[in-house]
């Protein structure tokens, strides 16, 4: 098959960081100006949280509503807060000035401080400086990958794609050609820091579970099957998720998700295609609406005789089933079915029970004949 050439990315994923740091500049600005003017600064930022969350059925994925939320520097209420934005704001731009990137770690240490003559820290917990890099992401309207922060990296990628690495010497390479591991991806995949130059698969498969995508590995699935492995290890980072969208949308690959078969597995599949109310801002970057899944479901556990090796759910999982069933992107019969299912049954079946078969069932077996029938749930 001829190599899959990426496609432009739009205006909005090449936001310079120029751009970007003009937008805090401004922000910084109209405060200073309502100072001089003797006037109580402000800053302002979309309201987070399930009340601002819509569901977009058309565009298929979830968005952060258009309310707002107003921090004024002499409300007692806000008064810490607004220092602390101030400070994040100061720093963030001057990152992005200098092309230096940190950890959203390191942020909070670098500005963590006794304010002089005072007993008073600028920062007591992360949580504090975590809260407010997110409070600026919506303000000046980008992610936080493009202040220049990063968290710690989780994901691995394998297969036959080619990217190139414009902040690490230009360095090309193809992650087949990097031993059974394949690439650990960063928490920043930026087109400007990682190009996805080109790739010969078919498609995209998602894993769950680490233990699964080094199982595909070892049993030489992506050459056989000619597909991109990603392993997410459990909730998909953000960096895995806009890595995601980008090979999805980039190379126009078909994205399918295997995850174990229970309330939070489908979850996590769920976060991957619509994305999260927690992130709801970031969607158009970071979803797959397109997305299929291909199991583990509870059809699975009659149609591969599985009942001796599932696990009981817990009182959570059950919980968490029927939170699920009434959330508008759960709402088709595929989905209500089997959320139904596995709150009756309360069982729940793990990716690697397929091992109860034969160890390299998954890889020769179920996952072949499921994608190539096109058995999968929207």
């Amino acid at each position: 098959m001829a190599k899959k050439e990426k496609r432009k990315a739009t205006t909005a994923e090449t936001d310079s960081p120029k751009h970007i740091a003009d937008r805090i500049k401004k922000s910084a600005e109209k405060m200073v100006k309502q100072i001089n003017n003797l006037e109580d600064p402000e800053f302002t930022t979309m309201q987070r949280g399930k009340s601002n969350v819509i569901w977009d059925e058309k565009k298929g994925f979830l968005e952060l509503g258009n309310k707002e939320v107003t921090r004024t520097f002499l409300n007692i209420a806000h008064a810490r807060k607004f220092m602390q934005t101030t400070m994040i704001m100061e720093k963030t731009r001057n990152y992005l000035e200098h092309n230096k990137t940190a950890s959203i770690r390191e942020i909070y240490y670098e500005l963590k401080h006794t304010v002089a003559d005072t007993k008073e820290n600028t920062f007591e917990e992360q949580s504090e400086s975590d809260t407010i890099i997110v409070d600026l992401e919506h303000s000046v309207d980008t992610i936080r990958e493009k202040l220049n922060l990063h968290a710690n990296p989780k994901g691995t990628l394998y297969g036959d794609i080619t990217l190139l690495d414009r902040m690490h010497n230009n360095d090309k390479f193809n992650a087949s050609k990097l031993g059974r591991g394949g690439w650990s991806i960063m928490s920043r995949v930026e087109p400007e820091e990682i190009e996805i130059v080109d790739s010969s698969a078919e498609y995209l498969l998602v894993c769950e579970t680490e233990a699964i995508y080094e199982r595909l590995i070892e049993e030489g699935y992506p050459k056989k099957n000619n597909c991109i492995l990603i392993g997410i290890g459990g909730q998909a980072a953000r960096g895995a998720r806009r890595l995601i969208h980008r090979i999805h949308n980039e190379l126009e690959l078909p994205t399918i998700v295997f995850t174990d078969g229970d309330p939070y597995g489908w979850y996590i599949y769920s976060v991957v295609k619509q994305g999260s109310m927690a992130l709801a801002a970031h969607s158009e970057f970071m979803s797959v609406p397109d997305a299929k899944y291909v199991g583990m479901t509870m059809d699975d556990i009659e149609d591969y005789q599985l009942e001796m090796v599932t696990e009981r759910m817990s009182e959570g999982d059950i919980k968490r089933a029927k939170e699920m069933l009434a959330y508008p992107w759960f709402q088709n019969k595929e989905w209500q079915a089997q959320l139904k299912k596995s709150v009756e049954k309360k069982v729940r079946v793990e990716q690697q029970a397929l091992a109860n078969k034969r160890l390299d069932f998954v890889a020769t077996h179920y996952l072949p004949e499921k994608i190539r029938n096109k058995n999968f749930l929207p």
